[in-house]
């Protein structure tokens, strides 16, 4: 089972990734999700975060214990929720709006500047659906297919086709962080070469006695 909370401010589309993914889940990828919302009292502008649950079985309880998946998309939030992420949780968060504070050893974190990828598409409106690919791309908990599949009836019908290449610029900058990431695995993993052995000298042969 997966433990997901997305989180950021009111009016960035924080409810519309755990709609998204919830009916991903649920009508594409051939498993259970529910999803849950919260607001603060001031609504527009103030922390707020949705919540996943996925499992493989039936959800008997439809709320978030203990996330292990964090995605962050404004200070606030961060602060406010990532004291809630498991120790050995996954902290995605956007690198134009998040600083981070020291964090716990083994949680693991990607970084993903999805306002300014959206903003180079013509509408930082877009950085949600941005986020969103780059949290497939990294957790692998739905497919990017169920995640596109999805995304008809959740937003604006006109503009579909630059939800989809927002999500896609998303997704595809997790999967090259995630290959880079392996290959500076295997690189540390590989034990270092031995220096080669010194040449034996050789020695002349001795002149038999006359």
């Amino acid at each position: 089972m997966n433990e997901i909370r997305f989180s950021g401010y009111g009016g960035q589309g924080i409810i519309r990734c755990g709609l998204i993914t919830g009916k991903a889940v649920s009508l594409f990828d051939n498993k259970f999700g529910t999803m849950t919302q919260s607001f603060g009292p001031e609504a527009r502008g103030s922390a707020c975060s949705s919540q996943v649950v996925i499992s493989e079985d039936r959800v008997l309880y439809p709320y978030i214990t203990r996330p292990e998946i964090l995605v962050s998309m404004s200070q606030d939030a961060y602060e406010k929720y990532e004291p809630e992420l498991r120790a050995d949780g996954i902290l995605i968060y956007d690198t134009d709006l998040v600083r981070l504070k020291p964090l716990r050893a083994q949680i693991k974190v990607y970084g993903v500047p999805s306002t300014r990828f959206a903003e180079e598409m013509g509408n930082r409106i877009f950085a949600n659906l941005v986020m969103l690919g780059f949290f497939t791309g990294i957790s692998q908990v739905v497919s990017a297919e169920a995640m596109k599949k999805a995304l008809p009836g959740l937003v604006p019908k006109r503009f579909l086709e630059l939800n989809i290449r927002a999500f896609e610029k998303g997704y595809d900058y997790g999967i090259e962080l995630l290959a880079k990431e392996k290959q500076e695995a295997q690189k540390e993993a590989k034990p270092p070469e031995k220096p080669p052995l010194p040449e034996a000298k050789k020695t002349p042969p001795r002149k038999a006695k006359q």
